[in-house]
């Protein structure tokens, strides 16, 4: 009887440290996940949905959570994948946004910026925005991760399986990219 006591006591333990481990996951990294979610599929609903399909994915494989060495780059390799299938469902149904899509949204005009500035600057994001919108998916994916997401050369290739001289090299070309263009529109 003792003997199936500890095996229940031990069971209820383990359930209740993965349960923490879970937890501390989605408190630690929810952030990071919406983030990467909405840079692929740049719908806030959308990104939210991602988000908590990344969860569940989680929760699912819940028993190799002891495996994982580091859970940073293994949410956002998850991440990665479950927005990029979203957004592969969703590419064959046509939505029609409410905002305009050429309208840059409004900024809080600052006492600092002049509004010929506060335009200037809503103008150059929209811009950006679109032109890292328009690069290649193997140059955008690596920019978006390095320069919005903050992450490491190692931790981009573990999320979307390359080599780090592979990121490396294709966030230096997406940058080169964008500044082409960004030089390109200035003498217009």
């Amino acid at each position: 009887m003792l003997a199936g006591e500890a095996i229940l006591s031990g069971a209820a333990t383990a359930e209740r440290s993965q349960d923490e481990l879970l937890e501390t996951l989605v408190r630690e990294h929810s952030r990071l996940v919406y983030r990467i979610a909405y840079a692929v599929l740049r719908r806030h609903h959308e990104a939210e949905d991602a988000t908590q399909e990344t969860f569940l994915r989680v929760v699912r494989y819940s028993s190799r959570l002891a495996e994982v060495e580091d859970p940073k780059t293994w949410l956002a390799r998850i991440a990665w994948r479950v927005a990029v299938e979203f957004g592969r469902r969703n590419a064959r149904k046509h939505e029609i946004p409410l905002e305009d899509p050429e309208k840059p949204t409004q900024e809080v005009i600052s006492p600092d910026r002049s509004a010929d500035q506060t335009i200037q600057g809503t103008q150059v994001g929209a811009a950006l925005e679109r032109l890292i919108a328009a690069l290649p998916e193997k140059l955008r994916a690596p920019l978006i991760l390095s320069a919005i997401e903050e992450m490491t050369p190692r931790e981009i290739a573990a999320t979307l399986d390359i080599n780090e001289a592979a990121v490396r090299s294709r966030v230096f070309r997406a940058r080169q990219i964008l500044k082409e263009k960004l030089v390109q529109r200035g003498h217009r």
